[in-house]
């Protein structure tokens, strides 16, 4: 009996855990038009709303409507892992860090462009940039050609 309730007292937890994380993928606000919102923010971004792309982030709800999204443009910046390298193994010079950054730009309800800049994790990178093509009908521009590689898969 033990046993059985502590199964179900964990799969509790795991199922509140999923739950309170909602839908969408983790980003991280790099900056914009948002006010209110300071750079390296945790956020969260759905994709999954038929009308609406739906940015949340400190508190903030943001929807934008696909329709009014017109830029989406796609980069990397490459970076070598100096301070590990030092502090672990001088091997890990020979080893780049990527981070994924994704700019969208959008009309507000007001007429005004408006943008955000954030980054996605290396996962989940390819999943936003199709579900973003897909929803807005727009290609995604690419900074280079290894954000176009990347990108692509």
């Amino acid at each position: 009996m033990f046993r059985s309730s502590l199964v179900l007292v964990s799969g509790l937890v795991l199922s509140l855990a999923a739950t309170a994380a909602g839908p969408g993928v983790k980003a991280q606000f790099i900056g914009g038009t948002l006010p209110g919102v300071s750079a390296k923010s945790s956020a969260r971004i759905d994709l999954t709303g038929a009308e609406a792309l739906v940015f949340q982030c400190r508190g903030t709800e943001l929807r934008i409507a696909y329709q009014r999204i017109n830029t989406l443009e796609y980069g990397q910046s490459v970076s070598r892992r100096y301070a590990a390298a030092i502090l672990i193994s001088p091997v890990l010079l020979l080893s780049k860090s990527r981070k994924h950054f994704v700019t969208l730009g959008y009309v507000d309800v007001e007429g005004r462009q408006q943008a955000l800049v954030f980054r996605v994790e290396k996962g989940d990178i390819r999943s936003v940039l199709a579900g973003l093509e897909a929803r807005t009908g727009r290609r995604i521009e690419y900074q280079d050609a290894e954000a176009r590689k990347a990108g692509k898969g």
